[in-house]
């Protein structure tokens, strides 16, 4: 895991005095936009407008050069062509800049050129002490101290917005301000050639302005430092969500092993998101929904859905909908269904989903008491409301009137129990539904969108510990041939049948004398054994072994041979476990369903590497096949314990030798006595 001292980002959020180079009249450019929003900062701050004309700019006189300014200058933002973008960082930082933010664009994202030019940039920034925001980005706001150094004017709030998008952003502060809430902060990321996500993230921990943080993020840089800062916020009660890219399945390219194979940019970010206690979100509709939500409630966690409508249709849609997003709706308890029964109708629906079958009607406040009587279960982390809530009001006044009443009693109530309450109705415009938005309860058009943003609260789980990674090998390097790779494993702690390295038929011979038959033999020298023809398996005597040896001789011509115990597989089931190196976030451990049936069944769970006992007996009872492996129609169950020390040994070299891109043990043998590794694969870095 990437360790390092959070950075003081105090002249980027709080400086004394902002100078913009750039500034302009030219509505069509940045650095008039950045000196519109600049010009609302209260007069505490100084605020310098450099143009190289010296020509006033919005009425408020300039200066030709940051030189002629006589002050030190905290932040300054570059807004001016790429040709002259660096002499203005020089400029900037000889007038004692601490932090630059730098609008214009041409750099990194250009090409090579563009990156050797931004990489000297960066240098220069940080010898000289300072920091740089973008280049490539479109500023910084914080509305708690009234920074307004952004290209457009947004909402004020307690969301925290770090974002490599600039138009995401503008969309998220429209959802946002549409529910009536804002940014503490604002941070555009551009192309983070020296501020990262995770200096910001860690910023924003400590802001206590921010209670949620949101990030639209395309490159994590450092990866394992964003999984530790986004931990952190968690730890600290500030929910981090996630909107990325990188949701397709396309696998990761040039995979050599099942693992990487199987592995995509999707599946590592799950895992990301997994160790950090990161909400993961797939829009921004679905982002500022989830905000809201955070907002009103906290971090809960939520798993236990009672369900209250107002018909049979949306009673049971709903509850469909609930479990598909990964909730559950739980039968009431025979105490919680009488009170129920006794509020309503007899042919009200009382078991959870509960259907007020025309109580709404008659006496619009059931539904308060129906609210009331469900957030009492212990038994239930939330509740949806769906259906026609806020449209009996047009029944007459008189109605419309209790209605009202009836929804602040409905958001006093979600207050007084601190559980989610997410209400969907075919009239969210009306007067009823704007209360309850207004008293925090979150108001969906769509049941769907009410759901998934329950499920962002998740199960309310501490995540395990961080996985760490050594600086540096602690071991020898790590080899990829078959037998120095089974070593390797063993040392680590993971078991093997007995087996013997050998050339000849005779010393095959020899060695399955010892071992005992039967006997499995496999060419060395080949990746992909079993494909090429390289393993034999079940050789019960010497004429048998003898024969394998010099078939596989005259095909493959290998330069030896392993001889090895033949497993006894009756009661076993077969796994695989593997690690995959992700660029941005390290080594990623995949267990699945193994042998033949890894790339058919695909039945398989990540996580960040290496994996404690805890993280892959999670991993392992999450698979599809979790039953098999607990044993089902008279086989016994698998040795849990055993098989996930084995899973946490063989993600642990990953750990420790840095120069392996992908490992995998397949398949490794589960059994009621404990895990076998049968084969061994490590492909190393080029």
């Amino acid at each position: 895991m990437t360790a390092c001292a959070p950075r003081d980002l105090t002249a980027l959020f709080d400086p004394r005095s902002v100078a913009i180079i750039g500034a302009s009249n030219d509505e069509t450019k940045y650095g008039n936009w950045l000196s519109v929003q600049a010009l609302r900062m209260p007069g505490t701050r100084t605020l310098h407008l450099v143009n190289r004309r010296g020509e006033p700019v919005l009425g408020r006189q300039t200066v030709k050069a940051l030189t002629d300014v006589a002050e030190p200058v905290d932040l300054v933002a570059v807004a001016v062509p790429a040709a002259g973008f660096e002499e203005a960082v020089k400029d900037a930082l000889a007038a004692g800049a601490k932090a630059i933010v730098g609008v214009t664009a041409g750099f990194a994202e250009l090409g090579a050129e563009g990156r050797a030019l931004q990489e000297r940039i960066v240098k220069r920034v940080r010898d000289a002490g300072a920091l740089l925001l973008g280049p490539n980005c479109l500023g910084v706001l914080d509305s708690t101290t009234e920074l307004y150094l952004a290209s457009n004017p947004m909402p004020t709030g307690r969301v925290a917005l770090l974002s490599q998008s600039g138009n995401m952003a503008l969309e998220l502060s429209g959802f946002l301000a549409a529910r009536g809430h804002g940014f503490s902060r604002f941070v555009s990321l551009g192309n983070q050639a020296d501020l990262g996500v995770a200096d910001v993230i860690r910023s924003c921990t400590r802001h206590q302005g921010t209670d949620v943080i949101t990030v639209y993020c395309e490159d994590f840089g450092d990866g394992r430092a964003f999984v530790a800062a986004a931990a952190e916020a968690a730890a600290a009660g500030k929910p981090v969500l996630l909107l990325t890219v990188g949701g397709s399945e396309a696998s990761i390219r040039g995979a050599q092993s099942h693992t990487g194979a199987l592995t995509s940019d999707s599946a590592v970010i799950a895992a990301a998101c997994r160790a950090a206690g990161i909400r993961r979100v797939h829009s921004p509709r679905e982002l500022a929904d989830a905000a809201a939500a955070l907002l009103s409630f906290g971090s809960t966690g939520v798993r236990r859905v009672g369900v209250v409508a107002d018909g049979g249709g949306h009673a049971g849609v709903g509850s469909d909908i609930v479990e598909a997003a990964g909730l559950s709706v739980p039968e009431f308890d025979a105490s919680v269904s009488d009170a129920l029964r006794a509020l309503l109708p007899p042919s009200a629906a009382v078991t959870n989903p509960v259907d007020l079958a025309g109580a709404g009607e008659q006496d619009i406040t059931s539904f308060a008491r129906v609210l009331e009587t469900t957030l009492s279960n212990e038994h239930l982390d939330a509740v949806l409301i769906t259906g026609y809530f806020g449209g009996y009001g047009g029944y007459g006044d008189a109605l419309a009137a209790r209605e009202i009443e009836t929804a602040h009693e409905m958001a006093r109530i979600a207050r007084e129990h601190g559980k989610p309450v997410v209400v969907h109705t075919m009239h969210h415009s009306s007067e009823g539904a704007r209360v309850l938005a207004e008293s925090g309860l979150p108001v969906f058009a769509a049941v769907e969108d009410a759901a998934r943003t329950l499920a962002i609260f998740g199960d309310g789980k501490t995540p395990p510990a961080l996985p760490t990674l050594a600086e540096t090998a602690e071991h020898a390097a790590a080899s990829d041939s078959y037998w120095e790779a089974r070593e390797l494993f063993r040392a680590a702690g993971l078991s093997f049948p007995g087996a013997a390295l050998i050339e000849s038929a005779d010393a095959a011979a020899a060695a399955a004398e010892d071992i005992g038959y039967p006997v499995v033999l496999k060419a060395m020298g080949l990746l992909h054994k079993s494909d090429s023809g390289g393993v034999a398996l079940g050789l019960a005597d010497e004429d048998q072994l003898r024969a394998a040896v010099q078939d596989m001789q005259q095909r493959l011509n290998p330069p030896g041979f392993c001889v090895e115990a033949m497993a006894d597989l009756r009661d076993g089931v077969e796994l695989i476990v593997g690690v995959q190196s992700d660029p941005r976030f390290g080594p990623v451990a995949m267990v699945g369903l193994g042998g033949i049936f890894t790339e058919v069944l695909k039945d398989v769970a990540f996580a960040l590497a290496p994996v404690d006992h805890a993280t892959a007996r999670d991993m392992l009872d999450g698979l599809r096949a979790a039953a098999l492996l607990r044993g089902v129609r008279g086989r016994p169950p698998v040795d849990l314990g055993a098989a996930a020390a084995a899973i946490a040994a063989v993600t642990s070299v990953a750990a420790h030798h840095p120069e392996i891109t992908e490992l995998e043990v397949n398949p490794l043998l589960g059994t009621p006595a404990g895990a076998l590794g049968l084969d061994a694969r490590i492909v190393l870095a080029p």
